[in-house]
């Protein structure tokens, strides 16, 4: 089962991260507030699937390691640690005081100051997330033949 469901829900997981990085993107550069606005407030709610979806990830990779810790796993591994840590310390944080100075209409310097936190470390969840879904089909054998050594053609 964990077969099945780690890289459904780390698909998810990542989804989700990209659409709110994306989505602040567009509208801070094409939106006006009220669209702003809109978006900050919609992304708390994506935590109700987030959080789970990262859980289901971390919980069938650990069981789908099955105790090793060396090689790509181990790299895997000692990702999941610093993603979750952005996560929680970071960027859920971010995006509960970004909603509600959004909803207040406060888009104010400390507002952008920590958009400008909230989306290098969300782009570095992206990246941490990326590597291990690399490494995953790496693992299975699902990467191209020119990828799998980490150069491309």
């Amino acid at each position: 089962m964990s077969k099945l469901i780690h890289p459904i829900a780390g698909g998810i997981a990542t989804l989700l991260i990209a659409s709110f990085w994306i989505s602040t993107v567009i509208t801070e550069l094409l939106g006006n507030a009220a669209q702003i606005a809109a978006v900050k407030t919609a992304i708390p709610w994506g935590f109700l699937l987030l959080v789970p979806s990262l859980a289901a990830t971390a919980a069938t990779g650990v069981i789908r390691s099955g105790g090793r810790k060396g090689g790509i796993v181990g790299r895997k591994l000692r990702r999941m640690p610093i993603i979750a840590a952005n996560g929680v310390l970071i960027l859920i944080p971010a995006a509960l005081f970004r909603s509600m100075k959004a909803r207040m209409g406060d888009l104010d310097s400390a507002f952008y100051a920590v958009q400008t936190i909230e989306l290098l470390a969300g782009a570095a969840n992206l990246t941490l997330l990326g590597m291990n879904m690399r490494d995953g089909l790496r693992m299975t054998h699902r990467l191209p033949r020119h990828f799998r050594r980490g150069t491309a053609v």
